[in-house]
């Protein structure tokens, strides 16, 4: 356990913007070192005392002891790799870059030699650690639901699958893999990678995605059964302000994530 934590916050989009805010009201121990960005000229609000970069290659002087993506899927491995090889060890929201399994190898070999971790935490969901925790003693199969209100979906692959803006019912508009879920839908499905992550896999853990023009949230259900029993788990997630595709709970495992690093307990 660390007294305090140098952070580097990899994006300040509606994710990164909403940690910032909660750990500064929440965590003083917490230092925000550091905040990466495509674009250092470009003038950004940042907290005080924080450098504003642009290049990977400047994270090993920033002297950050975790590093926390919130930018995206092609930042992973740039910014990873970087963070891994100065040391620090690696928060990975943009789960979906994870699909990728030679990606995931290198990054995991790169912890290893420089005694980092990758972190992944439970994004959008709740209970992982109950999944985790079951996957141990074997899983026979576990199924992945998320729901969204149907113009979450915009944008992505699913307006050519259904008519997201006529919908007058529920429609589930994809089945398969999750791998195949993560990769076709990456803006949507990180969570799909985490429950895989902690269970069967990417090519085992079965995903639907459905689309329902009466719903206010985003909903997640994780079924799973093996030799520790059954288990289902529910969540109903507020969007994120200024970004419907993603939960406000993305932000708010995050900072659970951080202030565990910190906490003399842990829950």
């Amino acid at each position: 356990m660390s007294a305090s934590e140098r952070i580097a916050l990899v994006g300040l989009g509606a994710i990164g913007s909403e940690v910032v805010r909660l750990l500064t009201d929440r965590l003083p121990t917490a230092r925000i070192v550091a905040v990466a960005v495509s674009d250092a000229t470009r003038p950004r609000s940042v907290p005080d005392g924080s450098a504003l970069i642009d290049d990977p290659a400047a994270l090993a002087a920033m002297g950050a002891t975790l590093v926390v993506e919130a930018a995206g899927r092609a930042s992973v491995e740039p910014w990873g790799m970087a963070a891994l090889q100065a040391g620090a060890d690696f928060a990975v929201s943009s789960t979906s870059a994870f699909v990728d399994d030679a990606l995931l190898a290198r990054m995991q070999g790169t912890a290893q030699a420089n005694g980092a971790q990758i972190l992944v935490p439970p994004g959008a969901l709740g209970g992982i650690d109950a999944l985790a925790a079951a996957a141990t003693m074997g899983l026979d199969h576990v199924t992945h639901v998320v729901t969204k209100p149907a113009g979450a979906w915009a944008g992505t692959e699913a307006e050519t699958l259904c008519d997201l803006h006529g919908l007058t019912e529920v429609i589930t508009f994809f089945r398969g893999t999750a791998r195949e879920a993560a990769d076709r839908f990456p803006k949507n499905a990180n969570v799909a990678v985490i429950s895989s992550l902690a269970g069967l896999g990417l090519d085992r853990t079965q995903l639907a995605l459905v689309a329902d023009p009466g719903a206010t949230a985003n909903t997640h259900r994780i079924e799973a059964a093996g030799a520790f029993g059954r288990m289902t788990m529910d969540i109903e997630n507020a969007p994120l302000p200024g970004n419907p595709k993603s939960s406000a709970m993305t932000a708010l495992n995050i900072v659970r994530l951080i202030e565990n690093r910190v906490r003399t307990l842990v829950i």
